[in-house]
């Protein structure tokens, strides 16, 4: 199986400065533009990189031909995140032909935990 369409950045990954590792996590960038009156990254901006990696977790599992759509994303917020970068690991908890559930945590480069979500979505064929 090819993934090639992995490759593909659309431009909220691009503003989420969005990286694939080799090692199947996922870095991201928060810039200083993504604070909020305190100074810390804006919730808004973690979940969409929790989004961006649960959706990951399903796929690199799918043939090119087929897209995933979050239906629901649940996001914990756990510390205060800092501007910089973000590693998120991903875990596909199931799936079936329709449906699946994955999860992420986002950690600082040092490794705290900031965020967490955990997704359902769901599997439909790309349009051409």
């Amino acid at each position: 199986m090819s993934n090639a369409h992995l490759d593909i950045l659309p431009p909220a990954a691009q503003l989420l400065g969005r990286d694939y590792l080799a090692d199947g996590r996922i870095r991201y960038t928060a810039r200083p533009e993504f604070t909020n009156r305190h100074g810390i990254v804006q919730g808004g901006f973690l979940a969409a990189m929790l989004d961006s990696a649960t959706s990951f977790a399903l796929l690199r599992e799918l043939e090119p031909e087929f897209i995933a759509l979050t239906m629901t994303l649940e996001t914990s917020f756990l510390k205060p995140a800092p501007v910089g970068d973000f590693v998120a690991t991903v875990r596909l908890l199931s799936r079936d032909d329709r449906y699946a559930e994955t999860e992420a945590d986002l950690a600082t480069a040092d490794g705290l935990v900031v965020a967490s979500a955990k997704a359902k979505l769901r599997i439909l064929p790309r349009r051409s």
